[in-house]
Parts: C-alpha cells; structure tokens; sequence
C-alpha cells in the first residue's frame, strides 16, 4: 500500500472545505435575479440571501480559532463540514425567502469556521520551512473556486434550477466528511483556557456590524441611520475589545499577535491585495454585463485566465519562496496589482474583449506572486500553540478586506455615476444620442473605481515594503532539519 505523510491528508481534507466554501461565496450571487423572481422578492430581501451568510462567517471566525484549540480541530472541522453541507442541502430545498436566509445563516455557521481551523491544521503539519509549498497547495481551490462560482453558476441557473447551486455542494462535502473522519487526527491545546464571553460577543457583534455597514453603505447610502448606526456600533465594539483582550490570559481575539512584526505587517499587506482583488473583481461583472451585455457565463470565462494563471505561477513562486523571501515577491504582486488596475483606464466600450481577458491573466499572476509568501510569511514567527487563534485574525482581516475594498470601489463608482452621467447628459436632445451619453459617463465612473483601485495597490507596495525578510527565515531555510513524520497507509 502506498502511504501518504499525513500533512497531505491534512490539505486533502482542508482543499474539499475551502473549495466549497470560497466557490460558495460567489455562484450565489449570479442566481439572484433568479431567486427573486422565484420567491417574488424584492431587493432588500435578496441582499439578506448574501448578508445573512455573511454576517454568519462574521460571528464564527473569530471564535473558530478557541474552538479549535478547546475541542480539537478535527473535531470542529468535521462540526464545520457538517453544517456547511447541512446548510447547503437546506437551501437547495428552501420553499421560500425566508426560508433560504436562514439556511445561509446556517451555512455561514460551518463556513465561518471551515477556513481558519483547517489553515490551523495545515500549518502545523506542516514545518516552518515548507509552508511555501503548504500555501502552493492552498492557491488551487482559492483561485479556481471564486472563478469559477459565476461561470457554474450560471451555467446551472440557466440550464438546470437555482436549486443546483446549493446541491453542487453535496457530494463534495460529503466525501470531505467521510476522508475527515477515516484520516485527521485529533488536536488540542492545553493554553486553549476558559471560553473568553465577553470577547466573542464583542468581536462577533463587532465584526457582524462592520461588514453589514460596508456591503450596504455603497447601496443605501452611508449617511443612511443603519449603515451609519452599524458602522457606529461596530467600530465601538472592536474599540472596546482591545482593552478587553490584553486583560485577558486566553483571549478570543488574541491581539497581542498583532505586536508581531511579521504578522503584523503580512496582515496589512494582505488588507491591500484582498481589498484589490475583490474590489476589482466586483467592478469586472458590472461593467461587462451592465454596459458590454455580456452574460453571467460569459462573464465567467472571462475572468477565468485569472485563475489559470494564478495556479500556473504558483509552483514557480513556491520554488523562488526561499532564495528571494516575501518582501520582494509581495512589493512586487502588489505592483502588478496596481499596473493592471490601471490598465482599466484605457478600457471603454469598444475595447476589445481580449484586452481584459489579458488584464484579468496578468491580475493572475499578481495573485500567484500574493498568496504563497503572504501566507507562508504571516506564520512564520507564530508559536504552534498560537496557530489557531493567528489564523482567527488573518482570516477576520481577510473578510473585512475583501469587504473594504468592493464597498470603497463601489462607493467610487456610484458617486462618480451619478456626476458623470449628469455632465454628460447636460444639454442632449435627442433619445439616441442621451443613450450614449449615459453610457459614456457610467465608463468614466467604472475609470474612477479603477483609479481607486491603483491607489490601494500602491497603499499595498508600502506595506509590503515594511516586511523584513529575516522575520521570515523560518519558512525560507532550505533542507532545515525536518521533524519525524509518521506517513498513514492508505
């Protein structure tokens, strides 16, 4: 029988989660118009079919990483798996609005665990110096699922039933389940300490709120009473968590990670690139369905050359990993970040197709240059005890990035729209010519999103340039003495 070292079982069983879990946050959203014609919702009651999941992950990521250590990761991965496929098979059987938001909510309950506990367990399997290659394997199903969520996605609403997007889940989560239970084993922490209340409510409370503000402020307007008490409330609850996490010996959040210069200057450089990469890819969509009338499939293959070549790159940034270190890799992905957002400026509407499929390639190839050494470097000087609740703030970065930077794009956009259109429309006539008009000014808008786009890339080249390659070394010596691994038949 051939036998496999466990650390490959371990990204095994996390590649079946991620890949549910991060190609999830996107086939949902292109069956909406569907859903709402279905269940004759209005607009508000869909956005919750995406905000509910959302404010979900938000309550369960910071407390994953406790959890984990208290209870063991392997059985709370296999807690996680069970929810998110749960979840999953509920929505496909919602029988009404209602019904299919609190399924999602249920679904968030395993995805907001899923992520940190399982990167939890692949960092400790494997050692320091092959984190590089650990994070290789993580680009697979974090490049190629967000990609191809839209293209299956509507592939399924328009051939099958929206009741697909959630079934497509089904057999992957269940095999995960199964590998899961016949492979992992079991892990504690004996510092995991008593469960910290008053932390998981107020990072929880905290984190729900933000999120809620940034995904609704660009549509309802951020002086709006909600968004503004949402982003009022949330900022006071992190406020008053600080001090409530340093009195605390076995905090939820532990921020005194964030004291780290390494983890601290990875998790802001991975501010930057999130909030690039989910940004532009909110804006891409819009501008080629709303203004070019591409449809959702095609729109999906379109961005597919992006994780494509994310995954072509990969193995070469994971060899170059430790003789150049993170600093220079990542100054460098965030630099092809900010060029290729800026090559959007020239894009309008009768650009051609191939100018953004090599746009989107290029973008690829900042994302293979990002993930590997932002993810291998953020460890790197992180005791194995503390893994747990490190991955807990990278991955509550992750979302509040991702969230940052679509509703500062989308902010941009929506504003910008609402000048440009009125300039361009001062003084037309005639119905044809008001027509051009209007689409002119909205590509002048999606050119002012783009612009701020740039500048987040920029902002991400000076927190890349704080990153200091001997905080890193750890992860970068080659034929380091390795620790015994015992490999499982299988």
């Amino acid at each position: 029988m051939r036998r496999i070292p466990y650390k490959y079982l371990v990204a095994i069983a996390f590649v079946c989660g991620l890949f549910m879990d991060l190609m999830d946050m996107t086939v949902v959203n292109v069956a909406l118009p569907t859903l709402g014609r279905r269940f004759h919702a209005g607009t508000s009651a869909l956005e919750w079919v995406v905000t509910g999941y959302l404010l979900s992950l938000a309550i369960w990521i910071p407390a994953s990483g406790w959890i984990g250590d208290r209870f063991g990761t392997k059985k709370t991965f296999i807690f996680a798996l069970t929810m998110f496929t749960l979840g999953s098979a509920l929505c496909g059987a919602a029988w009404s609005i209602e019904s299919l938001i609190a399924f999602r909510i249920l679904q968030g309950v395993g995805g907001g665990m899923l992520t940190p506990v399982g990167v939890a367990m692949l960092f400790r399997a494997f050692p320091p110096h092959e984190r590089a290659k650990a994070s290789t394997i993580l680009t697979v199903p974090t490049t190629i699922a967000p990609a191809i969520g839209p293209l299956l996605g509507g592939w399924l609403v328009d051939n099958a039933s929206w009741r697909w997007i959630f079934y497509v889940n089904l057999p992957v989560g269940v095999a995960g389940l199964i590998f899961s239970l016949l492979f992992l084993r079991e892990h504690t922490e004996p510092t995991a300490g008593r469960f910290d209340l008053a932390g998981f409510v107020l990072s929880g409370t905290g984190l729900a709120a933000i999120l809620y503000a940034l995904s609704s402020g660009p549509t309802h307007g951020w002086d709006s009473p909600g968004v503004l008490a949402a982003l009022i409330g949330g900022v006071a609850a992190f406020v008053a968590l600080v001090p409530v996490e340093l009195r605390q010996r076995a905090p939820m959040l532990d921020l005194r990670l964030l004291g780290d210069r390494m983890f601290r200057s990875a998790n802001l450089t991975m501010t930057m690139a999130f909030a690039s990469l989910l940004g532009v890819l909110f804006l891409l969509p819009l501008f080629l369905q709303n203004l070019r009338g591409y449809s959702a499939t095609e729109t999906g293959a379109i961005a597919l050359p992006q994780a494509i070549l994310s995954i072509l790159v990969a193995p070469f940034v994971g060899r170059l990993y430790p003789r150049v270190g993170p600093r220079r890799l990542l100054m460098v992905a965030l630099s092809v970040f900010a060029l290729s957002s800026a090559g959007f400026l020239i894009i309008d509407l009768r650009t051609s197709v191939w100018a953004i499929v090599a746009l989107m390639a290029v973008r690829g190839v900042a994302m293979g240059f990002t993930f590997i050494p932002a993810q291998a470097a953020t460890y790197a000087t992180i005791k194995p005890q503390d893994t747990g609740r490190a991955s807990s703030i990278f991955n509550t970065n992750r979302q509040v990035s991702g969230a940052l930077g679509v509703a500062i794009l989308a902010t941009v956009l929506t504003q910008r729209a609402t000048a440009h259109v009125h300039d361009a429309l001062r003084g037309v006539t005639d119905q044809a010519a008001a027509q051009a008009a209007q689409a002119h000014g909205m590509v002048l808008a999606f050119h002012d999103a783009f612009a701020a786009a740039v500048v987040i890339g920029i902002l991400g080249i000076i927190a890349a340039a704080l990153i200091r390659d001997e905080d890193a070394a750890a992860t970068m010596r080659r034929g380091a003495e390795r620790p015994l691994e015992e490999p499982l038949a299988v």
